[in-house]
């Protein structure tokens, strides 16, 4: 079979749309086979399962298109993170080219990172502090830069690969924080598979509560399960999203829409999130296995 094979012939006769969702029946045989593990295992073990899942989910639903190739389709699967799968699969070619201080930008962010995760942490006296700085070194590293660098490259090649982080803290909304700035590709898969039907189902508000609250078990699972404490945190942060997302929308809400609500919503509760026994069971542990600390 040549690599190069179209994949709409290979799929002719397309089975059934809920095969897709069969990877993620891994989800709890992870979390079965994992409870003995190191936390930090558990919850990178976790997560790689659950991002498994969803991208398989995605790419089965857009690889039987005309024009998407075998190659195309093992580049999505394993060389770029997003769930972008109907334009990373097209055919036709991305044209646009970046520009070299994109490139210096997203060098200099994945190198301050490192400097964090790596460096800054094990001169961190308190540990409660130190687990902080390495959670934003990772975040620095992984989810804006180092992505950001391969949607660079894959760009320059000529493919649709937008970066997952969209300039976070110019968010002017909760809105435009959720919907088009914080992490693209969770928010491309979660509209796409839970708000639209279950705002058929339950309205708007509704979908969009359910969403959050989906989006909160996910962490709870790999955040708070990893730990062994703390569950329910994640779900409330997310929930608290949506309550935000509601207000934001209302005639009173309107009034105080901007940077700042953005910021108290969002920064306010982060503690929720990534929570007292996620740092000391989790994180810290994880810092010296990776000799960061």
């Amino acid at each position: 079979m040549r690599i190069t094979h179209d994949m709409g012939e290979l799929m002719e006769g397309h089975p059934a749309q809920w095969l897709g969702w069969v990877p993620l029946f891994a989800v709890p045989c992870v979390a079965l086979a994992g409870m003995d593990w190191p936390a930090w295992v558990w919850m990178w073990a976790m997560a790689a399962t659950i991002y498994a899942g969803c991208k398989w989910l995605t790419w089965w639903e857009a690889a039987g298109e005309d024009g998407v190739t075998m190659a195309r389709s093992v580049a999505y699967l394993l060389a770029w993170p997003g769930m972008n799968a109907r334009e990373f699969l097209a055919a036709k070619k991305y044209e646009r080219r970046p520009a070299s201080r994109e490139w210096v930008y997203a060098v200099s962010k994945t190198l301050f990172g490192a400097v964090l995760l790596w460096g800054v942490t094990r001169w961190v006296v308190n540990e409660w502090a130190a687990g902080w700085v390495a959670w934003v070194g990772m975040a620095f590293v992984l989810h804006f830069r180092s992505f950001h660098v391969l949607a660079l490259a894959w760009q320059r090649a000529g493919v649709n690969a937008q970066p997952l982080m969209n300039a976070p803290l110019l968010a002017t909304s909760l809105a435009d924080f959720w919907g088009k700035r914080w992490n693209i590709a969770f928010n491309q898969l979660a509209h796409h598979f839970l708000f639209r039907p279950l705002a058929g189902q339950w309205g708007r508000t509704g979908g969009l509560l359910a969403t959050f609250a989906v989006s909160g078990l996910i962490h709870d699972l790999v955040i708070s399960v990893s730990a062994r404490g703390g569950y329910g945190l994640p779900t409330l942060y997310f929930l608290i999203q949506g309550v935000g997302l509601l207000f934001e929308r209302t005639k009173v809400g309107r009034q105080f829409r901007g940077r700042t609500l953005t910021i108290l919503v969002t920064a306010g509760p982060v503690l929720c999130l990534f929570h007292r026994p996620f740092i000391y069971q989790t994180i810290l542990p994880f810092l010296t296995a990776i000799h960061a600390r």
